[in-house]
């Protein structure tokens, strides 16, 4: 039987009443309660932000727009390989700022340079802005770390969490075909993979546990603004290559979009990809901007991500 974390319950379930109180008062979501309300509840419970020795703000440039990055290096007087990593939020809300701390834990446990992408955001920019920002910070990552003169390993992996799962699996979608970008490894967690909203997990889990199936649909209706093929779109239902990067999924029990990453696991093993998967039974969605209450979990989950980077990164080495 399934038992939400008591951990979380007892928040969750306050939690709950609040936005039932909010309700009855009028509210509406808009993009600026949005984008305040998971920087509020990230600086709330993710207060232990780690020391880095070096961390700048840089513009990795293209044709339209410089996509603001935050680059950390936990090491900076020895070459260490890269992770470009796309925040969560929607496509609406969330920043470099915002995830910080998750960054730097993420850097830490990895021993990688994290590049945190700020990445735009809809209503403002809406679909694909975001993904063509991803795609060139990709793209164009080592020339920002050239100028910088940062020590690195050219050996590029790239992740994501909730729609930022999304951006890193698009990429590594578009990246398959393109003979110029080699993506080394992928990390995903609690991805956002099928605009379709066609999962049965966002029926069973679609109310009550933090992200509620009105609230994805209210995004995918703010990003997608112009009729496009939302199908189309979706990581899930591009062509799948062995050629797609190994990957880790991360997934919640409780979370809406658990059955996304279920089936894209079930596609690359098909394609011939190597992958792994940890689930987290007593879990909702967002887990990772909720570290205070679940601390234990945190800790697990940035160590599997490192464990699963660097197992990538041992086997090239020994191939």
């Amino acid at each position: 039987m399934r038992q939400l974390s008591p951990k979380i319950s007892p928040w969750l379930t306050g939690f709950n009443q609040q936005v039932e109180i909010m309700q009855a008062n009028g509210y509406k979501p808009t993009c600026t309660n949005i984008r305040e309300g998971l920087a509020y509840l990230t600086a709330v419970f993710v207060t232990d932000i780690p020391t880095m020795t070096w961390v700048q703000d840089d513009l990795v440039p293209s044709s339209r727009y410089k996509v603001p990055v935050r680059i950390y290096h936990p090491q900076p007087d020895k070459a260490l390989p890269v992770l470009v990593y796309f925040h969560g939020g929607g496509h609406m809300a969330g920043s470099i700022t915002v995830y910080d701390a998750i960054c730097r834990k993420i850097a830490t446990a990895a021993q990688h340079i994290v590049v945190s992408v700020d990445y735009r955001l809809a209503p403002e920019c809406p679909y694909p802005a975001g993904t063509e920002d991803a795609y060139h910070v990709v793209k164009n990552i080592w020339s920002v770390l050239d100028q910088r003169q940062l020590q690195y390993q050219r050996q590029l992996s790239i992740g994501g969490d909730s729609a930022g799962g999304a951006l890193s699996a698009t990429v590594a979608s578009i990246a398959q075909f393109d003979p110029a970008l080699d993506i080394h490894a992928q990390v995903l967690v609690y991805p956002s993979l099928d605009y379709t909203l066609s999962a049965p997990s966002l029926n069973e889990n679609g109310t009550g546990y933090l992200l509620s199936k009105e609230k994805v649909t209210w995004y995918f209706n703010n990003y997608f603004q112009y009729n496009e093929d939302r199908k189309a779109a979706s990581p899930l239902f591009a062509e799948f290559s062995a050629k797609l990067p190994p990957t880790l999924v991360i997934s919640a029990e409780f979370c809406p979009l658990r059955d996304e990453g279920i089936a894209y696991l079930a596609r690359l093993k098909k394609a011939g990809v190597a992958s792994d998967h940890l689930h987290f039974a007593d879990l909702p969605h967002a887990f990772l901007n909720l570290e205070n209450l679940i601390k234990e979990e945190c800790q697990h989950a940035y160590q599997s991500m490192g464990a699963w980077l660097n197992l990538r990164k041992n086997k090239a080495e020994n191939e």
